[in-house]
């Protein structure tokens, strides 16, 4: 796993310059294994959003860059309406959405998960205010954290 991880950081900051160049955010690389097949997914975002257009750009002017780790399959996407959070960053660009955070463990509260709105981010925390109570959680407890988007009332 952790050459899965340093192939996808490698790749990150090969890629990161071109990304931005081309006026897109880099949202996140991943080099996973599905089956026999290696995937290196190049997520990428924008303020106006993404389109297929935008991934066939991106793929086209990233592909060279990438020609020199082993992979069996490139792809490039948007994050999507439900977005993962990993980084701090990508919790400080979602300050005042819905969320769904997931802990490793049970917190003091013996609660293993919260869904409400991201108040706020720094270093160490986020903080959520769910059910009208808010609470910080610690970075380094949360195992999965995504937006959430109320399909129903769009």
């Amino acid at each position: 796993m952790a050459k899965n991880i340093g192939i996808a950081s490698m790749a990150e900051k090969d890629i990161l310059p071109k990304v931005e160049s081309l006026g897109y955010k880099l949202w996140d690389v991943e080099y996973v294994r599905e089956g026999a097949e290696m995937y290196l997914r190049v997520t990428i975002d924008s303020e106006n959003g993404i389109g297929l257009n935008d991934c066939e750009r991106v793929h086209r002017d990233i592909l060279p860059i990438l020609d020199k780790y082993e992979w069996d399959h490139l792809e490039v996407s948007s994050p999507g309406a439900e977005r993962t959070l990993k980084t701090k960053a990508h919790f400080s660009s979602v300050v005042g959405e819905r969320v769904e955070i997931r802990l490793f463990a049970p917190d003091e509260n013996g609660k293993k998960s919260y869904t409400g709105t991201l108040v706020s981010c720094d270093e160490e925390s986020v903080t959520v205010n769910s059910d009208g109570k808010e609470t910080a959680i610690p970075l380094s407890s949360i195992g999965k954290a995504k937006t959430v988007c109320d399909f129903e009332n769009i």
